[in-house]
């Protein structure tokens, strides 16, 4: 179906999203995250879609918020509803069972830096800029950013980069492991669609499940982290006293024989 923000096509078992609003860098509004969320939708529920990637037309991936948009509310309820949407296309990304790549070039800025972080992989363009401005103008990282970050480049260089809104390029966020690759702008949509095939033709369900067992596990709450350890360490606790127990009856029957 046709997009007023997104375009979509789709090659072989690949579904390629496009954001495509190239006057404004990409910006994200309320039309592009419901156009987004809709195309995402589509292709998680087309079986001939194997992998995913998502691109920007023009000059960047995605620039972040479009603030010449309207962006005043009537109430705290609507805003974190507004808000809720935008998480949305967290939540559907990084729930699907197929994989997802982000080819980015350009500026991936805010919602643009969040959304490539949704993905599973991230290929950059030599030169693209990473960043987060949302301090600048008094607003805070969404989309599971907090989350994100730190467990991609550490806590304290994602605390670098959110507080002082200064950008990385695509070199040292490879090296901060923010990307997994960086390739020359020419071979940025090549290298995604070779990637894509390699994962086509292995198991989906395989990458499906796998995708969602490593999501959990790095990506949990803290509370769920609690838990887990504290299972963790009773087990040990009882393995090592059932060890003890063990080895106070070997050395009681040694006494015996002896």
């Amino acid at each position: 179906m046709p997009y007023k923000t997104i375009d979509y096509e789709k090659r072989d078992n690949v579904g390629i999203i496009s954001f495509n609003r190239p006057k404004v860098l990409n910006a994200q509004n309320r039309q592009l995250v419901e156009d987004f969320i809709d195309a995402l939708k589509n292709v998680e529920g087309d079986p001939e879609i194997k992998a995913v990637i998502v691109r920007g037309k023009g000059r960047a991936f995605c620039s972040g918020d479009d603030l010449s948009e309207d962006h005043a509310i009537g109430s705290m309820e609507e805003g974190f509803r507004i808000i809720q949407k935008l998480q949305d296309t967290t939540r559907v990304i990084m729930n699907m069972p197929k994989p997802v790549i982000a080819a980015v070039h350009g500026y991936a800025l805010g919602a643009g830096c969040e959304w490539a972080m949704n993905c599973d992989i991230r290929i950059a363009a030599e030169g693209t800029q990473f960043g987060f401005p949302e301090a600048r103008v008094g607003a805070t990282v969404t989309n599971a950013g907090t989350k994100l970050l730190p467990a991609l480049i550490g806590l304290g260089r994602a605390k670098q980069m959110i507080f002082s809104t200064g950008f990385i390029d695509a070199e040292k966020a490879e090296q901060w492991g923010l990307v997994n690759q960086v390739v020359p702008e020419s071979k940025l949509e090549s290298t995604a669609l070779e990637m894509a095939k390699q994962f086509i033709e292995n198991s989906s369900l395989s990458i499906a499940l796998s995708k969602k067992a490593l999501n959990q596990g790095i990506y949990q709450g803290l509370e769920e982290t609690l838990e887990h350890e504290s299972r963790d360490i009773a087990i040990s606790i009882r393995e090592f006293e059932a060890a003890q127990r063990a080895r106070a009856v070997l050395a009681e029957m040694k006494k015996k024989e002896h």
